[in-house]
């Protein structure tokens, strides 16, 4: 299922909503309308939530199936709603690089985090995600999670990724990983949108061509 809307009159859905594969979080203030569209795209009731008081989930949350890593300055009420979803929570204790969406990417089978996370917090993240960790960037970009998308089908990445790039990203996701874009040219698709293996929401300006090679990257065309 692919959906297209603004939240909050912004494209950058990815920048507001964190969906894997067995939860989806988004900030209060979205419309009925939005809500139903996320509900239908992704297959999943949302948790609705802020992180420090912040409207910005997907780029302050990334997780899987197995934890939710999130910024260390999320609130103790805040804390207890997300763990009354039932998923095992970090706080990214990483000083400047504690926005875990905008420096993690992560599927249910692995993950690449920002090359200059200290040793510490790649073993914490290891340990709350439960898969292999690994550093890396992508098209010269080291907030990786801003620059690509992944599912447990696939990896949609920054339109200059290398092929080297693609490779190193498809043995640590395990799954194929191809280049895209969303909301007509932007590369950062990991702040332009965001999946799990159930359905994709990207921001209106994304058209069809841009649809296609991401229902291609993500797997929904097998």
């Amino acid at each position: 299922m692919f959906k297209r809307l603004d939240p909050f009159g912004n494209p950058n859905v990815g920048v507001y909503a964190r969906a894997t594969s067995s939860h989806l979080f988004l900030p209060p203030g979205l419309t009925d309308h939005n809500l139903s569209d996320f509900r239908e795209a992704i297959g999943l009731e949302p948790i609705v939530t802020t992180v420090g008081g912040s409207t910005l989930v997907g780029s302050l949350t990334a997780g899987n199936k197995n934890g939710l890593v999130v910024a260390d300055f999320v609130r103790a009420s805040e804390l207890e709603a997300l763990a009354a979803s039932g998923v095992e929570v970090l706080r990214l204790q990483s000083a400047r690089l504690n926005a875990a969406g905008n420096n993690i990417l992560c599927n249910d089978k692995g993950a690449v985090v920002h090359p200059d996370l200290p040793k510490g917090a790649v073993a914490a993240i290891e340990d709350a995600l439960a898969v292999e960790v690994v550093r890396g960037e992508i098209a010269g970009i080291a907030t990786i999670g801003t620059a690509a998308v992944a599912n447990n089908k696939g990896v949609l990445c920054h339109p200059l990724s290398t092929d080297e790039e693609l490779s190193f990203i498809k043995g640590a996701l395990h799954a194929p990983a191809r280049i895209g874009t969303v909301n007509h040219g932007h590369g950062l698709v990991g702040a332009g949108m965001c999946a799990n293996d159930a359905g994709v929401v990207a921001g209106s300006r994304t058209t069809g061509i841009e649809l296609g090679r991401i229902e291609d990257a993500l797997g929904f065309l097998e």
